[in-house]
């Protein structure tokens, strides 16, 4: 698969979460230019996201929507157009909140596991409680569990077992049978400096060619942009995540 091509569908298995998830909670509205997420009880997806490269009069219609909602909506903007276009969102009142990266994996060898983990799918309201928990405490802020008890055919949230006791979360997305997207990986900080991040990817890894998939993609952070390197991860692009200053 070429790169660009490996890039599209990165940024698609993202935007096809939001999407699936907004649409189970009855918050997604489809447009022309771009598509949102407003959930009010849950502070994640809670996304714009634009279609094309950006334009004044998209940045407009996009301004009167997030001016219209209490809620913080985070507006994602991909270096893929070689425009410079973000300077219309920094023009236009916008400010970077974070940023990720990009990266893939073309999936063939599996990776030696010393230390074993168990993962569990989520499957009812206590889950949904504990995973609520755990990924506040990995993340300090909240994906409502209202969100996880719909039933799901190609979204996985995932409850991370160390040794019987719950230590983290992850999120898989797998819409088509070429890309599998690994979303909300997380171990929170009492678990920590153990090695069980490395553990866990590589288990995620491990079932995904299991599962006959050829590639994994996913959008890290500055803080996990190093393990993915290391297992074999390629960066492709910047994702810079704004909002509007209100």
């Amino acid at each position: 698969m070429k790169k660009e091509e490996l890039i599209i569908k990165n940024i698609r298995n993202l935007t096809s979460l939001w999407q699936t998830v907004g649409e189970m909670a009855n918050g997604q509205t489809f447009g022309e230019t771009f598509d949102y997420c407003i959930i009010p009880y849950s502070e994640w997806p809670n996304r714009l996201w634009f279609h094309h490269d950006l334009s004044i009069e998209g940045i407009s219609q996009a301004k009167e929507v997030l001016l219209s909602t209490p809620q913080n909506i985070t507006v994602p903007y991909w270096d893929i157009y070689q425009s410079n276009s973000d300077q219309l969102l920094a023009a236009n009142g916008f400010e970077v909140r974070f940023e990720q990266v990009g990266m893939s994996l073309k999936l063939g060898h599996s990776y030696d596991v010393p230390q074993k983990l168990s993962f569990k799918k989520v499957e009812n309201e206590k889950e949904a409680r504990l995973w609520e928990a755990l990924f506040g405490q990995a993340f300090g802020y909240l994906i409502s569990r209202k969100l996880l008890t719909p039933h799901y055919d190609d979204t996985d949230f995932i409850i991370v077992y160390h040794s019987e006791a719950p230590v983290g979360t992850a999120v898989l997305h797998h819409p088509s049978d070429e890309v599998i997207g690994i979303h909300a990986m997380g171990i929170i900080p009492d678990a920590r400096r153990q090695g069980l991040a490395e553990v866990l990817m590589k288990m995620i890894l491990n079932d995904s060619i299991r599962q006959g998939f050829p590639f994994a993609t996913l959008q890290a952070s500055a803080m996990g942009k190093g393990l993915y390197t290391k297992l074999g991860f390629e960066e492709q692009f910047t994702m810079k995540n704004y909002t509007l200053i209100k």
